[in-house]
């Protein structure tokens, strides 16, 4: 799952993953920054208001060190024991945010994506769309306070994180899905579980049928 700030991934992905677990299937779910002991110490020194300013290439840096270490020890033996991975956010963030948004070469990402993943790619990325103004406003409206790009970064530096996704989504349509994030909560979920649903039938019979809850 990506989008924009305020594009309502987070929350769809929660409800993918309760329709995958209602239908039956072993799922775990991760978000990123996060999911090991130094991802989620890295994710307060990355994302916390207030903390002292760096360049995007150390916040690419920070950003692929909790990777690497989510991928070895969270991703890759959840694929090896069957599960499915539900991931909230992953490394086209960096080409976004990064790249498109702070200016750092994609080629030396892209090469710094390989090395943290090993080359593991998601089977399909759904990017939550929404204008720069839209998912910001949702942000300041969610009491959950600011994190720093949207303390620190200006709305041209959002438009191009944008930019990146669309242009990402664009070059990769076997991959990637564009769902528009402006919708209900409830339409997006169901969006999102059918995309996921197209899928999985390519391989494999639903335990059961996906259900959305919101």
């Amino acid at each position: 799952m990506e989008g924009p700030d305020g594009a309502g991934k987070s929350k769809a992905a929660a409800g993918l993953v309760r329709a995958l677990r209602d239908a039956g299937h072993m799922v775990v779910a991760v978000r990123e920054p996060g999911g090991t002991p130094l991802g989620e110490a890295l994710r307060d020194i990355l994302l916390r208001a207030g903390v002292v300013d760096r360049t995007p290439v150390a916040d690419a840096l920070l950003f692929s060190a909790a990777r690497a270490e989510l991928v070895s020890e969270v991703i890759r033996p959840a694929l090896e024991s069957g599960a499915i991975v539900v991931c909230d956010r992953y490394a086209t963030s960096t080409a976004a945010y990064q790249g498109y948004g702070g200016g750092v070469d994609l080629a030396h990402l892209a090469s710094l994506e390989a090395l943290a993943t090993g080359g593991l790619r998601p089977d399909l990325v759904i990017l939550l769309d929404v204008p720069v103004e839209a998912g910001l406003a949702r942000r300041a409206a969610g009491n959950r306070g600011e994190t720093r790009f949207e303390e620190h970064f200006d709305h041209d530096f959002h438009a191009r994180v944008r930019a990146g996704y669309l242009a990402m989504a664009a070059a990769d349509p076997e991959r990637w899905r564009i769902l528009d994030g402006t919708r209900s909560e409830a339409d997006v979920a169901g969006a999102v579980v059918d995309e996921v649903e197209r899928l999985l039938s390519r391989d494999e019979p639903f335990a059961a049928p996906l259900r959305t809850t919101t």
